[in-house]
């Protein structure tokens, strides 16, 4: 007793619904797009792309 729990394995992050993960400034929409689209693939949630002014 008194040892603790020994060392950590995963880390989680709590990301509530409506929370921006990612944001980009300074390149073409295009880019951005197809940007965002690679970070989509490799996340479990659903995403949306969205711009500024269009929320």
């Amino acid at each position: 007793m008194g040892k603790g729990k020994g060392s950590p394995e995963t880390w989680v992050a709590v990301a509530k619904p409506g929370t921006v993960m990612f944001e980009l400034a300074g390149v073409s929409r295009g880019l951005a797009e197809s940007a965002m689209a690679l970070a989509a693939s490799k996340l479990p949630v659903q995403t949306k792309f969205v711009v500024r002014g269009e929320i």
